[in-house]
């Protein structure tokens, strides 16, 4: 039997509409799943723990009743292993908590749990979250990065091996990932989803992010860790979108650039206004501002591992001695420009049902030594927008270029409405 391929796996919704169509059996898309990790994973190396298929498959027979009769059916679920789970250690990419065994899981874990999800396993993540890699390749092209810092998570979904996977963003962790991978990826609006059990970086800019190949899956897990009602997935047509161009944030690629104007130029065919921010250099000031929120909470949140100095890589010591000399009235500026130019940002997009930004500055980086720039996720997440990456475009030698859409804050319902109408035309 051939192995299967990413493209030939059904993505979550799909799945599960064949599964309770009777076209197919939640155990064979499972050994589907198992076969895809098992003829990739030596390859893209996303796991950082997982169980195996007899573990899996013991797991699903011992409560088959209650996962054939849930909303997810025993289908898998990659977890980040910065997110707590109770069977599973946690490292957080860190020799320093090598062998840690969670009490109990994360909130997000559980009520995935409840629906009727089974945690394959833990994915790669950087170093607690920041920019020292694991040992991720990008599977669109294993001599890239896969960016950071969920890097396992995002790899897994993008190569077929699971149908969801959950990551978390400080800076760029989900988007960036999500773009350089070809795959959807997710931040809520900052405070949307709870956070407890996830080993925080910088309180004030951390959220809980999704990965799955539609737009659809997205919406469905929200509803599972929202605990809401699976009511029906809506698309919705936007009327206005304003675009934030690379150079407003910084240093962007030709290539970016390019498909930022192809996918203005999609939305015009479609009868869409289509308008530039005028942004007086407030969105490339937020990434200075977001560096330094994320510098001051960085080095208080980590106090305990910073009296292992020896098992920290350089660039996470390097930006805890910045938090440390940071005077906290620069800190404090920080948070309240962040708060003002959220503010600013929806008055001048008053009419707007979405923002236009690339996702990273261009194709995944060749090599495996870092994972990326994060610069053009940081003024959103400084404001707390919530932020979804979509596939679809890619450079002239096929490599995937991934575009965001950022919604205003506490309205990710809209956003993903919005996105899920765009996704088909990209």
């Amino acid at each position: 039997m051939s192995t299967p391929t990413a493209s030939s796996l059904p993505d979550l919704t799909s799945a599960l509409a064949a599964i309770n169509n009777g076209e197919t059996t939640a155990l064979a898309l499972i050994n589907q799943y198992f076969d895809r990790i098992d003829a990739r994973e030596a390859d893209v190396g996303a796991w950082q723990f997982r169980l195996s298929r007899e573990e899996y498959l013991a797991q699903y027979q011992q409560q088959r009743g209650f996962y054939e009769a849930s909303l997810l059916k025993g289908l898998p679920v990659a977890i980040k292993d910065i997110i707590d789970t109770a069977s599973m250690p946690t490292e957080m990419g860190s020799p320093i908590h090598k062998g840690r065994m969670p009490a109990e899981d994360a909130t997000c874990v559980e009520l995935l749990k409840r629906a009727g999800a089974i945690v394959l396993g833990k994915t790669v993540t950087t170093e607690f979250a920041y920019f020292k890699p694991g040992k991720t390749r990008n599977p669109a092209d294993l001599n890239r990065t896969p960016g950071g810092s969920s890097s396992g998570s995002a790899a897994a979904v993008a190569d077929g091996m699971v149908p969801m996977a959950l990551g978390s963003q400080t800076a760029a962790s989900v988007i960036r990932p999500a773009a350089y991978c070809g795959t959807l990826g997710y931040v809520g609006s900052r405070g949307e989803y709870s956070l407890r059990g996830g080993q925080p970086l910088a309180q004030s800019l951390d959220s809980l992010g999704l990965f799955a190949r539609q737009v659809s899956d997205l919406q469905l897990m929200r509803a599972v860790l929202l605990r809401s009602p699976v009511s029906e997935l809506t698309s919705i047509k936007p009327r206005r979108i304003v675009v934030c161009r690379g150079d407003q944030v910084g240093e962007t690629d030709p290539a970016m650039a390019a498909a930022i104007e192809r996918v203005c130029e999609i939305l015009r065919q479609q009868d869409i206004e289509v308008v530039t921010l005028d942004d007086q250099h407030r969105i490339q000031q937020l990434v200075t501002h977001h560096s330094q929120i994320m510098a001051w909470e960085v080095c208080r949140n980590l106090a305990r591992e910073s009296r292992y100095t020896d098992l920290l890589s350089a660039p996470l010591q390097a930006l805890m001695e910045t938090g440390l000399t940071m005077p906290r009235e620069e800190y404090l500026q920080s948070l309240e420009a962040a708060d003002a130019n959220r503010d600013w940002l929806w008055q001048t997009c008053a009419e707007a049902d979405a923002i236009l930004a690339p996702a990273a500055p261009g194709v995944a980086p060749l090599g495996h030594d870092k994972t990326g720039a994060p610069h053009m996720s940081r003024p959103w997440q400084a404001m707390g927008l919530p932020v979804i990456t979509l596939p679809g475009q890619t450079d002239e030698a096929g490599l995937p270029l991934g575009i965001q859409l950022i919604g205003r804050a506490r309205a990710d319902d809209r956003l993903l409405a919005v996105a899920r109408w765009l996704q088909p035309l990209l």
